[in-house]
């Protein structure tokens, strides 16, 4: 079902395939997966892919990382949720795993920092540059083996939406811990 929606543009197709590609390149199923936030789209094509995943039930990563710590997983994934977390630096610390996959939406300077009108929880708190997420793991003690970027070209009219075609919005990393 996943493969259908996927290419009937229900589902970001680019962001997912590429993300699953990565995630692919860099472990082995069947390995146990910690997704970090609540069941999405993106849970389901990790286990139509052979992962087998549990994820975070939704509580404040910033106030309780007791889920992170109480798991024995051979991974923690986090597509996409540390730029939500006023403290990622102890959520990445608390992980137990010894591998971690990892993307985050870029900083764009053309762009402000996404922010829901009417989610007061969909709001990006931080907008990394790639070298200050790489910073940010290296300090909690974490070494990337491998990254990648790639663009989100939009669809739109204006000069936004035509720097998009050229300026990476999305970094991934496949980091070990140290």
């Amino acid at each position: 079902m996943w493969k259908e929606a996927m290419y009937e543009g229900k589902f970001p197709h680019k962001r997912y395939k590429i993300t699953l590609e990565f995630l692919k390149k860099h472990i082995k199923t069947p390995a146990s997966v910690l997704d970090l936030g609540v069941e999405n789209p993106f849970t389901e094509i990790m286990k139509a892919n052979g992962f087998s995943v549990e994820n975070t039930s939704g509580i404040d990563l910033d106030e309780d990382t007791s889920e992170i710590e109480n798991t024995n997983t051979d991974v923690v994934t986090a597509f996409e949720i540390f730029e939500h977390l006023l403290s990622p630096y102890t959520v990445l610390k608390s992980i137990k795993s010894d591998k971690l996959v990892a993307s985050i939406p870029l900083k764009l300077w053309f762009a402000s920092a996404y922010r829901s009108k009417t989610d007061m929880r969909d709001r990006h708190y931080h907008e990394f540059e790639d070298w200050q997420f790489d910073w940010l793991l290296e300090k909690t003690g974490w070494k990337i083996i491998d990254s990648k970027k790639w663009t989100n070209p939009t669809k739109k009219i204006g000069i936004r939406p035509i720097l998009r075609w050229f300026t990476p919005r999305y970094y991934i990393v496949y980091a070990e811990r140290v």
